[in-house]
């Protein structure tokens, strides 16, 4: 079974009112268990509204979501979500903003000290463990923010343009470290971004989305190999991927 199903969603911000503002229409998708799928399209064209759907952060107007099986209403552990600001509790360490979640639902000392060593391990925070937020550049404060929700252990992790606030190379290695991480964890991952270059970069699937109200224009399987290289973003696959993706959001 798929691990979210979107099946037939409209929403429409202030339905019944005097001014509606119908957003998305008649979306119906499938995000297979342990993918990792973009979504592109234009500013405005509904992809954080549907990002945040699937996050249960709202309800859609029509349609429904599903995640292997039950309607998606409101949040849970099972879906983690990363968003573009910074989320960083800044009167916590890195190693404690980490094991939050954990935290929460009573993990003892010894089982945060055991997630905290994996996942700072593994966002590339090694030895930054008693650093302050303030103490970190950007980049690293979005690798606190990817671990921490990484440690609460969601089936499907949704990430709103987190690296777009990030310097290129900064986000271009970003970019690389996550893939590493999701190799890794095989975790389903749903990503929203405006650049092009990333998309094809991260993803087996890329969903582009049409103008407002947003629908499902195209879907790019992508099969460049893996693991994914820097190199590859200079071969002609990738930028005949990227003309066909451009055209299609050009127009």
């Amino acid at each position: 079974m798929p691990e979210i199903l979107v099946d037939k969603l409209t929403h429409t911000f202030g339905k019944g009112g005097p001014n509606p503002l119908t957003v998305l229409e008649d979306i119906n998708l499938k995000f297979e268990s342990g993918s990792f799928c973009s979504i592109v399209g234009t500013s405005g064209c509904g992809k954080s509204t549907l990002l945040k759907m699937m996050a249960g952060l709202f309800e859609p107007s029509d349609g429904q979501m599903t995640l292997d099986g039950d309607i998606i209403r409101g949040t849970d552990r099972r879906r983690g979500m990363v968003f573009q600001q910074d989320a960083v509790f800044p009167w916590m360490t890195v190693s404690r903003n980490i094991s939050y979640g954990p935290r929460l639902r009573g993990a003892s000392r010894e089982e945060q000290a055991e997630i905290e060593t994996k996942w700072v391990d593994m966002v590339g925070l090694k030895g930054f463990e008693d650093r302050w937020p303030r103490e970190l550049s950007g980049g690293m404060r979005k690798r606190v923010d990817i671990g921490r929700v990484y440690a609460n252990d969601p089936d499907v992790l949704l990430m709103d343009e987190p690296f777009g606030a990030l310097d290129a190379q900064t986000k271009e290695r970003m970019q690389a470290d996550l893939l590493e991480t999701w190799r890794q964890s095989k975790k389903t991952v749903i990503f929203v971004t405006h650049d092009l270059e990333e998309a094809i970069f991260l993803s087996d699937k890329i969903i582009v989305m049409s103008a407002r109200p947003g629908r499902i224009r195209h879907i790019e399987e992508v099969s460049l190999p893996r693991p994914r290289t820097d190199e590859m973003r200079l071969t002609d696959e990738f930028i005949q991927i990227k003309r066909k993706l451009w055209a299609m959001l050009e127009h």
